[in-house]
């Protein structure tokens, strides 16, 4: 099979989905990789990288578009590449079509065959191609707290950890999975006072056993939210609702009740957001303010620390990538079940019941496209 590496287009995407270390596995599986000619630069990897590890470069995505039976990306496709995506034409990248009403039209009409990463599972339910981003989404998140409550980027003036004799800040982190742990780990490291909402009652044992000593892991509610917001420095917003829209958890009549330049991280931008002031951002541009509330809200976060994402997320998708091209999508799917998972439009069929159910669109069950 010919393997397209595409170039990232979004604004201020700098990772590229596969290293030239997985084009060269790719090639030892007897596959011929395309890559579009300076894609990994943004991620430290040349053209010539590539080139010693057996890829191909194209001189334009338009060229890998048209030469590829399956072409990786790690962002969506963009607007202007709609029309160079042909039928039958596997894509696989993260999507998150349920934030994306003309992207999922889009993909429908061009009748591709579309594997998100973000809905492929393991046996235990868990999602492996989005846990490595949103481990450093989570580490980022609270980084990102901390700086922005720094007066001179609009916050309170506060320091994360505080200095002896006086209180750290007062984070909380809205959902305690893989993006919340991690954000939650990261606070405390830096010395705040963390409390880590779950409803899931187990989670929270266990989180109770394992985090450290400056997080409170809580039972989450609509009321304890409201309590918290009160009192917050920074809230992070870590939920998800797999293969769906985020719920609203943090309401506009909670910001006026928040303190003046404290801070909101919303990390489940990329499915609509978890607070409803929630609007995407650029890194170029990542703040804006409501009620007095700093909102960060940039949909690529690990897009800031390309290197280590791009190296991450090749190391969780290259199996998925060469079973694809070994097998074709359709046996793919069929032998492994978190691929099948992971088609969420096919030949012009939604057949995920989250993105169906996002647009008012038909659903068709996956299987009967197998």
């Amino acid at each position: 099979m010919i393997v397209g590496i595409l170039k990232e287009i979004k604004v201020e995407e700098n990772r590229v989905c596969m290293t030239p270390a997985g084009a060269e596995i790719m090639k030892n599986n007897g596959h011929s990789v395309l890559v579009e000619t300076s894609a990994g630069v943004g991620s430290g990897f040349s053209d010539e990288d590539y080139k010693k590890a057996g890829a191909e470069i194209a001189p334009s995505a338009a060229d890998v578009y048209a030469r590829s039976e399956m072409v990786m990306h790690v962002k969506e496709p963009q607007p202007n590449e709609y029309p160079m995506i042909r039928e039958g034409q596997i894509v696989f990248t993260y999507f998150h079509f349920a934030a994306g009403e003309e992207l999922t039209r889009a993909m429908i009409d061009r009748k591709a065959i579309c594997v998100t990463y973000e809905t492929i599972t393991n046996p235990d339910g868990s999602l492996p191609l989005l846990t490595p981003m949103s481990e450093v989404a989570g580490r980022m998140a609270a980084l990102e707290g901390a700086k922005y409550l720094e007066r001179s980027q609009g916050g309170r003036g506060i320091l994360m950890g505080g200095v002896p004799g006086v209180a750290p800040a007062t984070v909380v982190v809205i959902g305690g999975g893989v993006v919340g742990t991690h954000a939650a780990q990261m606070a405390c490291g830096l010395g705040a006072k963390v409390y880590l909402l779950d409803m899931d009652l187990d989670r929270l044992r266990h989180l109770a056993e394992v985090m450290p000593k400056n997080c409170f892991p809580m039972m989450s509610s609509p009321a304890i939210v409201r309590e918290l917001a009160k009192e917050a420095d920074v809230v992070i917003g870590a939920v998800l609702v797999h293969g769906a829209k985020a719920p609203k958890l943090v309401t506009r009549d909670m910001l006026k009740t928040m303190k003046p330049g404290s801070v909101l991280v919303d990390v489940a931008i990329d499915q609509g957001g978890c607070f409803e002031t929630s609007k995407a951002t650029t890194h170029t541009d990542p703040i804006y303010k409501v009620d007095g509330v700093v909102h960060y809200c940039v949909a690529n976060m690990p897009g800031a620390v390309p290197l280590t994402s791009t190296m991450a997320l090749t190391n969780a998708t290259l199996p998925y990538a060469v079973t694809l091209a070994n097998l074709g999508w359709k046996q793919a799917a069929v032998e492994n079940s978190g691929i099948k998972d992971g088609l969420n439009v096919v030949a012009g069929q939604v057949c995920y019941a989250g993105v169906a159910e996002a647009f008012g669109l038909d659903y068709v069950s996956v299987d009967k496209l197998l």
